[in-house]
């Protein structure tokens, strides 16, 4: 895949979460939410400030991120779904 998003936009892959509970319970496809929790597979160069200065962006490729429920459109490229968003609609870096 070669896709590089722009100005301050990032690429998202969606991260699943367990099908199952603590207590072994099996979750159903309908009943559950889209993830929140993703990692960054592409980073664009940065916006533009007033003056024309190149603002970086924070996040990075590889890192894991919280994003909210609806943040970002959804996408499909090479039969995998992704989602590209704006950097500030991105809440937190999960550190290791």
């Amino acid at each position: 895949m070669k896709l590089k998003p722009l100005h301050d936009r990032i690429l998202v892959q969606r991260l699943e979460e367990a099908t199952t509970t603590k207590g072994g319970i099996i979750i159903p496809d309908s009943a559950k939410e889209k993830p929140a929790e993703g990692k960054v597979i592409a980073v664009g160069n940065g916006k533009l400030d007033d003056n024309g200065k190149r603002i970086a962006l924070e996040v990075k490729k590889g890192d894991r991120i919280l994003f909210g429920k609806y943040g970002g459109t959804e996408v499909k490229i090479d039969g995998e779904e992704y989602l590209i968003m704006r950097e500030d609609e991105v809440l937190g870096v999960i550190e290791k």
